[in-house]
């Protein structure tokens, strides 16, 4: 199983209850807080992502990236580049999934972004609301210049998602985790 294939499958085996704790108020877009149409965007907190992993099943827990398990440890304080959001539902406030980036930005300016969503919440359009809310806040940083995505190398919700939010698929290449993979890039217009 892949590092993303362990991402989607802790996401979808996770009840809605237990990926974010405590009521949700309304707020602005901020650093810790975005809103999309539908959604909430929520920083988690670093002691919120590292009580996740704990509590995730041995099975799973070994299939996630050794490099983002050492930025976790390594982290001294709540990090949206980190430790990613939790993705709520604005009107009924019930986490719908996840959302996150797999790093700070490189020094090229690139950065990878990851999101989930949970079987009974997909097809809603949620996974590319979440997709845009990441791309927006990376741009809107002033440190990215690319937003990068991978796949797996074969058409799928995640690359109707990516095609939506205005990406393009740009290669296969091998992941050192997850294997063979579709990249997928959106380059700042701006820039």
């Amino acid at each position: 199983m892949s590092s993303i294939q362990a991402i989607e499958e802790a996401i979808a085996n996770s009840p809605s209850e237990d990926l974010f704790v405590g009521p949700l108020d309304p707020l602005p877009k901020s650093a810790t807080h975005m809103q999309t149409r539908s959604l909430n965007l929520v920083q988690k907190t670093l002691e919120e992502v590292r009580a996740w992993v704990e509590a995730l099943d041995s099975s799973v827990k070994v299939e996630l990236s050794a490099d983002w398990l050492a930025l976790l440890h390594s982290s001294t304080s709540t990090d949206p580049w980190t430790h990613g959001f939790s993705v709520v539902h604005r009107d009924s406030e019930i986490v719908v999934g996840s959302a996150g980036f797999k790093g700070p930005p490189a020094a090229d300016g690139v950065v990878e972004i990851a999101y989930g969503v949970s079987p009974e919440y997909q097809g809603k359009g949620y996974a590319t609301e979440a997709a845009q809310a990441l791309v927006a806040y990376a741009f809107s940083s002033g440190r990215v210049r690319v937003v990068r995505a991978h796949t797996r190398p074969e058409p799928n919700a995640s690359t109707r998602v990516l095609t939506k939010s205005g990406f393009r698929h740009v290669g296969e290449v091998i992941d050192p985790e997850d294997g063979l993979v579709w990249r997928w890039e959106k380059r700042d217009e701006t820039a």
